[in-house]
C-alpha cells in the first residue's frame, strides 16, 4: 500500500507505540497519537512538529469507548495499547487481575477495531495491526493471564483476515520479544509468583532469564522501522516479528510442534 492517509496509533504516549506513530508519520501518514493522557505526547508533538511531520496527540483511551474516534481517511489502525500485571501463578490470580488485563488488551482492542472498520472501508481498504507479544508462543509460566489476553488478540486476528479480506482490508500481527521501553524495564523483578509457597524456585528461574535477555533487545525505533514496513508490504504474512528474539522465537514457533516447543521450554529431554 501506499502511505498515504491517515494512521490511528493507540498507547502511543511512550515506548513502542510513540516510535511506530513517529515512524509512520515519517513514512507520510497522517498520524492520530492516541493516549490516556494527551500531556505525555507534549515531547512527542514537538518532535513532529520540528521534523515537519503530520501527527497529532490526542486523548483515546481503549476502555472509554467515547474517546475513540478514527480520523477521516483512515488507511492504517495500529493497536498498541496494553498493559501487564503481577506475575502470578494461576491458583492465586485473582479474577479481578484476569479482567482488568483482558479489558484492554483484549476488550478495548475489539472496541477500537469494531469501530475503524466502517473507516477503513469508506477510505477503500487498508490495514489494522495488532500488536501482541511473542511470549504467548512459549510455555511462560506466571504470565498465564497476559499471554492468554494477547493469544486471545492472535485468534481474533485470524477471523478478522477472513472476514475483512472482501473489503481490502489486511490485518497485521505484531509480534515484539524484548523491546527496550518502560514496561520491559518494569518486568526486571522477582516475579510476585515467588511469594507463594512451591512457586519460588520457577520464579528465580524465570527472573534469571528475563536478565539474560537484556543484552538481546532491540530499540523501539528499530522495531518501529520493521513494523511500517510490514504495514506498507501487501505481500507480508498475518504474523511478524519486529526484533531478533522475536523473530527467533516466531520461527520456532513455525517450525516445530507445539509439544517439542513446551518441552524444550520445561527442560524436559
Amino acid at each position: 500500500m501506499e502511505a498515504t492517509g491517515a494512521a490511528l496509533v493507540t498507547g502511543a504516549s511512550r515506548g513502542l507505540g510513540r516510535a511506530v506513530a513517529l515512524e509512520l508519520a515519517r513514512r507520510g501518514f497522517r498520524v492520530r497519537a492516541g493516549m490516556r493522557d494527551p500531556t505525555a505526547g507534549a515531547a512527542l508533538e514537538e518532535e513532529a512538529r520540528r521534523e515537519g511531520l503530520a501527527l497529532e496527540v490526542t486523548r483515546l483511551d481503549v476502555t472509554d469507548p467515547a474517546s475513540i474516534r478514527p480520523p477521516e481517511g483512515l488507511r492504517v489502525v495500529v493497536n498498541n495499547a496494553g498493559v501487564d500485571k503481577a506475575n502470578l501463578p494461576v491458583e492465586h490470580a485473582p479474577l479481578s487481575l484476569w479482567r482488568e488485563m483482558f479489558e484492554t488488551n483484549l476488550f478495548g482492542l475489539v472496541e477500537v477495531v469494531r469501530r475503524s472498520v466502517p473507516a477503513l472501508r469508506a477510505s477503500g481498504g487498508g490495514v489494522v495491526c495488532n500488536v501482541t507479544s511473542c511470549a504467548y508462543l512459549t510455555a511462560v509460566p506466571f504470565y498465564a493471564a497476559y499471554r492468554a489476553s494477547k493469544a486471545a488478540v492472535g485468534a481474533l486476528g485470524e477471523s478478522l483476515r477472513a472476514e475483512l479480506l472482501p473489503f481490502g482490508i489486511r490485518v497485521l500481527e505484531v509480534m515484539p520479544g524484548p523491546i527496550d521501553t518502560d514496561m520491559l524495564a518494569a518486568s526486571d523483578k522477582l516475579p510476585e509468583a515467588a511469594r507463594h509457597a512451591g512457586y519460588e524456585e520457577a520464579a528465580q528461574k524465570l527472573w534469571a532469564g528475563r536478565r539474560a535477555v537484556a543484552l538481546m533487545t532491540a530499540s523501539p525505533a528499530s522495531a518501529a522501522a520493521v513494523i511500517a514496513d510490514a504495514i506498507l508490504d501487501d505481500a507480508s504474512p498475518l504474523r511478524v516479528a519486529c526484533d531478533p528474539l522475536g523473530a527467533g522465537q516466531l520461527e520456532a514457533w513455525r517450525t516445530c510442534s507445539d509439544e517439542a516447543l513446551m518441552r524444550g521450554m520445561l527442560g524436559i529431554s
